[in-house]
């Protein structure tokens, strides 16, 4: 009897979600013939998979750092693919952490052969958690407030940051906890479709904002070197709108945003920002049901839109903006360079980073690609865009940028 076929994941089988691994197979026939095949089980009950074929080398071994996989999910050498390339069978379903509290548990299993995958050689499982060692989450309801902080492990004190999710709602937390991982104080903070928020509010106030600023400020363990926001969506222009308003906010970065304020009118202390003017009927829903926003905004160079701009140039803070070229949500990328140019204009620094072939979902890295989902909020299948390898690729740099970001200026 040869030896036993081995599925390694180094450095350990247990590691935070966003962590990149190296997933090694020993024990093969040279040259051998295989598929891996990657599985994972959402909250929902829901299966993700994703496979890749392979050929062992001369000594029996395979690297997927080192060996590229010969066809399947992805090609070429992808020491992540199986992770970014997970799909479910049923379509438009997106990877979603709801508990933070428990790990994604991914099964990665060895089959002989290229065609059916029928004789399992060996397995393993990678742990993959939202929550490092030692991090604590405490629900927030104080005031106004409902959101969860997450606190890093010892004293710090650490730089604070403050959380937003889109248009969908709800309280989203495996960002933030992520985060709080990576040695930030994050408070992921609900706005809207959540509890006693509304679906869809009239009307957002600045001051349910600048409570969760103060919130964060009083904490023992944040620095009192000012606040960070990070916003994905219409999170992206309250982060904004809270860093052109609210004096605390040292530091922004919008993801996938806008420079205008978003579907929901900004109520602050004497003044109100409408939303920026659509049209529904511009609206595009494909034969098979999926609907596309991307033309829905009027055109944000019309000075009938202006009242609705974010009078980002007022602010002190350090703005990052990213953007996918493939966003079919809406023009985002449009939006940041027109946001980018204003603050370029009044000679204020800004960065900014521009991915092609991402959509708008710019998550952290390895989550796979969601091209359409369900909106909570709205109810109709979206179109998010985004081209699998492309968008990967992006979600790992993006990654980087808004922690290098938020540890430079905070």
């Amino acid at each position: 009897a040869g030896m036993v076929v081995q599925v390694s994941v180094l450095p350990s089988p247990r590691c935070l979600f966003d962590d990149p691994v190296q997933i090694c197979v020993a024990g093969l026939q040279p040259q051998q013939a295989v598929t891996l095949r990657a599985s994972l089980l959402d909250e929902n009950g829901e299966l993700f998979q994703a496979h890749a074929r392979y050929r062992a080398g001369s000594s029996g071994e395979l690297d997927l750092s080192r060996s590229p996989a010969l066809g399947g999910s992805y090609l070429g050498v992808e020491p992540m693919g199986l992770l970014w390339s997970l799909q479910s069978k049923e379509p438009y379903k997106r990877l979603a952490k709801r508990n933070v509290l428990t790990p994604f548990c991914v099964d990665l299993e060895v089959y002989e052969g290229h065609e059916e995958m029928s004789q399992l050689l060996g397995k393993c499982t990678n742990e993959r958690w939202f929550l490092g060692e030692g991090v604590k989450r405490i629900l927030v309801r104080e005031g106004r407030l409902k959101a969860t902080l997450f606190l890093p492990p010892g004293p710090g004190p650490f730089p604070g940051l403050i959380d937003l999710y889109g248009s969908g709602g709800g309280l989203v937390e495996y960002r933030a906890s992520l985060l709080a991982s990576r040695g930030f104080v994050t408070l992921a903070l609900a706005y809207m479709a959540f509890e006693d928020l509304p679906a869809m509010p009239e009307i957002l106030e600045l001051a349910y904002f600048e409570e969760a600023v103060n919130f964060l400020q009083k904490q023992t363990q944040v620095k009192d070197t000012g606040i960070g926001v990070l916003g994905l969506s219409k999170g992206a222009d309250l982060a904004l709108s809270m860093a052109t308003f609210l004096p605390g906010i040292k530091a922004a970065v919008s993801v996938s945003g806008s420079g205008f304020n978003s579907f929901i009118p900004l109520q602050g202390n004497g003044f109100t920002i409408p939303p920026h003017p659509c049209d529904l009927g511009r609206l595009k829903i494909s034969e098979s049901g999926l609907v596309d926003f991307s033309d829905v905004l009027d055109d944000h160079r019309d000075p009938a839109t202006w009242d609705c701009r974010i009078p980002m140039e007022r602010s002190t803070a350090k703005f990052l903006f990213l953007s996918g070229e493939d966003d079919m949500n809406w023009k985002s990328d449009l939006y940041c360079r027109d946001a980018v140019h204003r603050l370029q204009q009044h000679g204020l620094e800004v960065e900014f980073c521009s991915y092609s072939g991402a959509g708008h979902l710019l998550e952290p890295p390895y989550l796979p690609l969601c091209q359409a989902s369900i909106h909570k909020v709205l109810g109709v299948f979206m179109c998010w865009g985004g081209q699998w390898r492309e968008h990967a690729k992006a979600q790992e740099d993006a990654w980087r940028r808004i922690q290098a970001f938020f540890w430079q200026h905070l």
